[in-house]
C-alpha cells in the first residue's frame, strides 16, 4: 500500500519529502490554546499555506478545526516523528506508521548512545559539542579542532562598539509578502474579530522565512553580510539595532525549511574559502550543531515530567501583565523595556536579550518558571515546545536545580551596562543598588541571592556571589526595598 506522508508545522521543507503524496492539515484549534503572537500565528499559517501551494497535486491539504476529524479511522498514513510528546501520543493512537525523526545533526539514537555511555557522569553540551565535531569531522583537522582550539567564547563576547546605534551591517535579506500573505492576514483579523483566537504584539510586515527558497536567501545574505561580524559581537546589544548580526534562521529551521546540517556545511565553507573568520564561524556552528541539537536531545532525554516537576528555587510569582500583554510601555528599565518591545514588533529577540535581560528579571523576581516557558513559546516566533524547556526551565530560571546549567544565569546592572548602550538613557542608575534611581537589576540581584541563599549554599560556582551578600552593609535594606517596590509590577512579597 502506498502511504501517505502527514506533515506537520515542523516538518515544511525539503529534508521531510520523500517524493509521495502528501497530508497537511491547517488545524486552527492548536491556534485558540492559548494566546500567541500575531506574528507567530502568521508565519505558520503562512508557511503550511506557502508549502501546499508548492505540493501542488501531491498534497491533500486540509483546513480543519482538529486534527483527529481529519485523520481518525484512516489506515494509510505514515508520518516522521513530530516534535512534542502529545504530538507523538496522538500519532500513535491514531495508528500512523511511525518513521525516526529528522531535521537536526545528530539522531536520536546517537545521542541517547552517547548520553548512555558517560555512566552516570554530568551531561554537558561542551562535551557534547566536541563529541559531534569529532564524528562530523565539522571544522576539524584530523583529530584536532582546526586553529587548535574548541570554541572561540573568550573572543565572542566584546561589548557593542561605543556611541553607536548599530552595527553597521546592511539590513537584512527580508522576504517579500505575498497574495497567501494577504490571505493570512485577513483570516487572523477575522478569526480575531469572532473570537476565536487572541492574537497579541504588532502585525507584519512578515519578516522571517517561509519556505525553504526564502531561508536559503536568508541563510546566503547572512553568511555574506553578518556572519563575519557575528561572533564577536553575538552577545552585544543596541536600541537601533535590533536584528544585530544574528541570522533569523531558527524559525525557518524549527518549521524545518532548512536542514541545519546544511547551514552547518554552509557556513564552514565559508570559513574554509576565507570569507568569514574562525570565531564567527565556529560561534555559530556552536549555536546549530551544539547548541540547537543540545535543547532537542535533552528535551526527550530528561522526560515529559521535567517541565512541571522543577522549581528548585520555589518560584511562584505569577506574570505580570506587562509580559502577558507585551506592555512595553509601562515597563521603566530601558534594557527590558526594548526587549519586550523588541518581543512586540518582532515576536524576537537575541539569545541575551532572552537569557540575561528578559530570563534574568524573571529569575530575580520569582516568576513561576512553567509560566514563562509557555510564555516564551506563545510570543516567540521560534518557540516550541521542545525548545523552550531546557532553556527556560533549566538554562534561563535554574529551576532544575542545575541540570541543565551549573549555576543560576543572574547578573547585576553592570553586565547590561557593559553589553548593551541601554543604560546611559535610563532612569535607573546600574552603580546603584538603593534609592529611588538604582537599577531594579543591580538591586534585583542580591534580592534574589538572598532570597534563595538557603538553596544555593552547596553550589561551588555561588561560593563568591553568596560571600559577597553575606558582606553587604545594606543588604537588609535592599532586600525590604526589592520587596516593596514594583516599579510597574507585582511586588515580591516576603515567603
Amino acid at each position: 500500500m502506498t502511504r501517505t506522508r502527514w506533515i506537520f508545522a515542523g516538518q515544511l521543507g525539503p529534508l521531510f519529502d520523500d517524493g509521495g503524496p502528501v497530508l497537511l492539515i491547517e488545524a486552527r484549534a492548536p491556534l485558540a490554546r492559548h494566546p500567541i503572537h500575531r506574528q507567530k500565528a502568521h508565519l505558520i499559517l503562512s508557511a503550511m499555506r506557502h508549502r501546499a501551494w508548492e505540493l501542488g497535486d501531491r498534497v491533500e491539504f486540509v483546513r480543519a478545526e482538529t486534527y483527529r476529524e481529519v485523520v481518525e479511522g484512516r489506515d494509510d498514513l505514515e508520518v516522521i516523528d513530530p516534535t512534542s510528546y502529545s504530538a507523538r501520543r496522538f500519532v500513535r493512537r491514531m495508528g500512523a506508521e511511525v518513521l525516526p525523526s529528522r531535521g537536526f545533526v545528530t539522531s536520536e539514537v546517537d545521542f541517547r548512545e552517547w548520553a548512555d555511555a558517560r555512566g552516570g557522569r554530568r551531561l554537558l553540551m561542551e562535551d557534547f559539542y566536541r563529541a559531534r565535531r569529532k564524528a562530523t569531522g565539522v571544522l576539524m583537522e584530523g583529530d584536532e579542532p582546526v586553529g587548535g582550539t574548541w570554541n572561540y567564547d573568550h573572543d565572542n563576547r566584546q561589548p557593542p562598539p561605543k556611541n553607536a546605534v548599530g552595527l553597521g551591517l546592511p539590513d537584512p535579506w527580508w522576504p517579500e509578502e505575498d497574495d497567501i500573505d494577504e490571505e493570512v492576514r485577513a483570516d487572523l483579523d477575522r478569526w480575531q474579530r469572532d473570537g476565536a483566537v487572541r492574537l497579541l504584539g504588532e502585525d507584519g510586515p512578515r519578516r522571517f522565512a517561509a519556505t525553504a527558497e526564502e531561508a536559503q536567501r536568508a541563510l546566503d545574505d547572512f553568511v555574506e553580510t553578518r556572519l563575519p561580524d557575528f561572533g564577536p559581537f553575538e552577545d552585544a546589544t543596541l536600541t537601533g539595532d535590533w536584528t544585530m548580526a544574528h541570522s533569523l534562521l531558527s524559525a525557518p529551521q524549527n518549521l524545518g525549511l532548512i536542514d541545519p546540517r546544511h547551514i552547518v556545511d554552509t557556513v564552514e565553507a565559508a570559513y574554509r574559502r576565507g570569507d568569514v573568520p574562525l570565531q564567527s564561524a565556529e560561534g555559530y556552528i556552536r549555536q546549530v550543531m551544539g547548541w540547537r541539537d543540545w535543547m532537542w536531545h535533552l528535551y526527550w532525554y530528561l522526560g515529559e515530567a521535567y517541565t512541571r516537576s522543577h522549581n528548585r528555587l520555589d518560584a511562584r510569582v505569577d506574570l505580570p501583565r506587562e509580559f502577558t500583554e507585551l506592555d512595553a510601555d509601562a515597563i521603566e528599565a530601558n534594557c527590558l523595556h526594548h526587549a519586550i518591545d523588541g518581543v512586540r514588533r518582532h515576536g524576537w529577540a537575541h539569545h541575551i536579550q532572552r537569557l540575561m535581560i528578559i530570563g534574568n528579571w524573571a529569575l530575580q523576581r520569582g516568576y513561576d518558571p512553567r509560566q514563562l516557558n509557555d510564555w516564551f513559546i506563545s510570543m516567540f516566533v521560534d518557540g516550541t515546545p521542545w525548545v523552550m524547556p531546557p532553556n527556560v526551565i533549566g538554562m534561563s530560571q535554574h529551576a532544575d536545580g542545575g541540570i541543565v546549567a551549573t549555576k543560576p544565569y543572574a547578573a547585576g546592572g553592570a553586565y547590561i551596562d557593559r553589553m548593551s548602550d541601554h543604560c546611559g538613557g535610563c532612569r535607573f542608575d546600574p552603580k546603584k543598588r538603593i534609592g529611588e534611581d538604582a537599577c531594579p537589576y543591580t538591586a534585583g540581584y542580591w534580592a534574589f541571592l538572598d532570597r534563595n541563599e538557603g538553596r544555593l549554599v552547596g553550589n561551588q560556582r555561588m561560593r563568591q556571589p553568596l560571600a559577597g551578600l553575606r558582606r553587604l552593609a545594606d543588604r537588609e535594606d535592599v532586600v525590604h526595598q526589592e520587596r516593596t517596590r514594583g516599579d510597574g509590577f507585582q511586588p515580591i512579597e516576603p515567603r
